[in-house]
């Protein structure tokens, strides 16, 4: 059995936003990994990951 390959991707949140912004990528089969402070320091970035087209 292959391991599974992922794909990943990095997305700025904006604040106000950030339920929307998650369930759009959500919707389109990404998966939350992780959420950190932005390279500013004021801003969040979130890290997402989902299946890649080999797996």
């Amino acid at each position: 059995m292959a391991a599974t390959k992922w794909e990943y991707a990095t997305i700025p949140l904006l604040i106000h936003n950030t339920k929307a912004i998650l369930d759009q990528w959500g919707s389109d089969g990404w998966e939350l990994v992780q959420v950190v402070p932005g390279p500013d320091g004021t801003g969040l970035v979130a890290y997402l990951k989902r299946p890649g087209g080999d797996a």
